[in-house]
């Protein structure tokens, strides 16, 4: 496929700034791949009405960090943004990151961070046209380094909300309630609808929970640059699926119950660690699998998806899954689609000044809508 395929028009409003009040307040769309219908759920909440005992949900439990740093470089002052993309060295206080400008930092450069310049960071490697290795200049232990470094940095939300300043709920609003492995750099964003509640509300119900782990980076959110898909080359993301993961997704699939996988790095993970017995086996690794139609999954019975950015590798995962037609009908539905805005007691709320009925519509991005698709 070609990468002209996956544009759609988005309009800029659409493009959610902020999370819901609640997380499973967000709209649900619920895509039956099987016989093509699209239904329209007021609540996230509402997912549970698709799933029964012994129904498996696997999600992604990595934690991120607050990888996002404005420092200064030194003699100029020039203002320089610096992304942790992950530690490479802990003794030496190595760090792999990327810098924006990249054209103002030469290897040699000092940059300074904090309101007294508390942290400083030499340039020692150039390794891409915007990527840069710095060793961190502290003298304390590893842990008070890693705390002092992390209480500098910001959540690193994705540029479409980067346009309003930062807020300081935003680290734990893109946080998933379950993130427990520490090292991305990005949200699984389809996990950040799932409330404490909800989760209460799942367990009692008899739903099983898997939990795997990929380091999410930046490679979902590169531009691509090639029309012809099969020669794009995705950043490699670490891994790890344990034996228990394995045995309750196993368990699920060999008693005919469904797998749900929240998100697409799940998919990615379940897909990089499946056997040839159609099993998911235990893996500690990396994988840079690019998942784009025409592709046949193993393993997920459902998926959990938000909707995603026009030419983004997550349309492309998440059309392979509920197919390319159906997925790009259903993205223009939610592009058009018109919600009446409800009063508490349920009425239509007007424009004050015009009389007309309110209207909302899906929310696109990290913090938009989500979409559920059914394989049956």
């Amino acid at each position: 496929m070609k990468l002209s395929q996956f544009k759609y028009k988005l309009p800029e409003e659409r493009i959610a700034q902020h999370p819901t009040r609640f997380r499973d307040d967000c709209r649900l769309m619920v895509v039956h791949a099987k016989s093509g219908t699209i239904e329209h759920r007021d609540y996230f909440s509402d997912i549970l009405d698709y799933f029964d005992e012994k129904d498996v949900f696997v999600f992604n439990d990595t934690k991120v960090f607050p990888a996002r740093l404005y420092g200064n470089k030194e003699k100029t002052g020039a203002k320089i943004e610096v992304f942790l993309l992950r530690e490479l060295n802990e003794e030496l206080r190595l760090w792999d990151v990327l810098v924006d400008p990249a054209r103002k930092i030469r290897i040699g450069n000092k940059l300074y961070f904090g309101e007294d310049n508390s942290m400083v960071a030499e340039v020692i490697d150039n390794t891409t046209s915007r990527g840069r290795t710095l060793r961190f200049l502290y003298d304390g232990p590893h842990d008070e380094f890693k705390a002092a470094l992390y209480a500098l940095g910001e959540a690193p939300l994705p540029k479409t909300i980067l346009k309003r300043p930062s807020e300081p709920q935003d680290l734990e609003d893109f946080q998933c309630i379950f993130a427990k492995n520490e090292g991305a750099v990005t949200a699984p964003t389809a996990g950040l609808h799932f409330s404490k509640s909800l989760m209460k509300r799942m367990e009692i119900k008899g739903i099983d929970f898997s939990y795997v782990t990929m380091h999410c980076g930046l490679g979902d959110f590169r531009a691509i640059d090639v029309e012809d898909l099969t020669k794009h080359k995705m950043d490699s993301e670490e891994i790890h699926v344990n034996e228990e993961a394995c045995d309750i997704i196993n368990h699920a699939k060999a008693e005919g119950h469904k797998v749900c996988a929240v998100g697409t790095t799940v998919q990615r993970v379940m897909e990089t660690a499946v056997s040839a017995d159609n099993k998911i086996k235990p893996y500690d690794g990396w994988t840079n699998k690019f998942i784009f139609p025409p592709y046949d999954f193993y393993l997920a019975d459902a998926m959990v998806a938000n909707f995603y950015m026009p030419y983004s590798t997550l349309l492309m995962l998440t059309c392979a899954y509920g197919g390319y037609d159906l997925i790009m009908k259903a993205y223009k539905e939610a592009v058009k689609t018109e919600f009446p805005v409800l009063d508490r007691d349920g009425n239509t709320m007007l424009d004050e000044e015009t009389g007309e009925p309110l209207v909302e519509h899906y929310r696109f991005g990290t913090y938009g809508d989500a979409m559920l698709i059914l394989k049956d």
